[in-house]
């Protein structure tokens, strides 16, 4: 007589590994891709494929996108390339607007990194137009064809930040 609980007719037919365990019985050859086909049923079952760091990176970069109006798109995407590469969004992943706001107040409030920061918009400039850019110097008085500005960016900067704080 046997110990084991006879099987109810529906949980056998749908157990994966009960399939696996008849195949092992009757002597198939286990591989890995047997192993990977066994659990794939369920490894994503209930999360999402996106990794949680790229869906937090992807609604930053949303948010600036429809909040953020700079029509030569250089600031855009310097400032999205900056999020990608900042520790504090996978330190906020859960909310990663704050993550936003700590790197647009890390920008705006350190001179040396708005200077890089815009440094890196005006080069990115030239790159979108193959044209040279012109590259404020601190304490210089910028070119009158710069659209990118020490002012101009920290300004922009700004106003993206006190559009978080209607949303945070």
């Amino acid at each position: 007589m046997s110990t084991e609980p006879e099987p109810t007719p529906n949980s056998a037919a749908n157990d994966p590994d009960n399939d696996l365990r008849q195949d092992i019985l009757r002597g198939h050859k286990f591989t890995l891709a047997d192993a990977i086909a066994a659990e794939g049923n369920n490894f994503f079952k209930g999360e999402s494929p996106v990794p949680i760091l790229l869906r937090a990176v992807t609604e930053i970069n949303g948010f600036i996108d429809k909040h953020l109006s700079d029509s030569s798109g250089a600031l855009k995407a310097v400032l999205q390339d900056w999020v990608k590469q900042d520790s504090r969004v996978s330190e906020h992943i859960d909310k990663p607007l704050i993550a936003l706001e700590k790197i647009l107040t890390s920008i705006t409030t350190n001179s040396e990194i708005l200077y890089e920061f815009v440094r890196q918009v005006d080069f990115k400039w030239g790159q979108i137009y193959g044209d040279r850019p012109y590259f404020q110097q601190p304490g210089q008085s910028p070119h009158p064809d710069d659209e990118y500005t020490h002012n101009s960016v920290q300004k922009k900067l700004t106003q993206l930040r006190e559009s978080l704080h209607n949303v945070l």
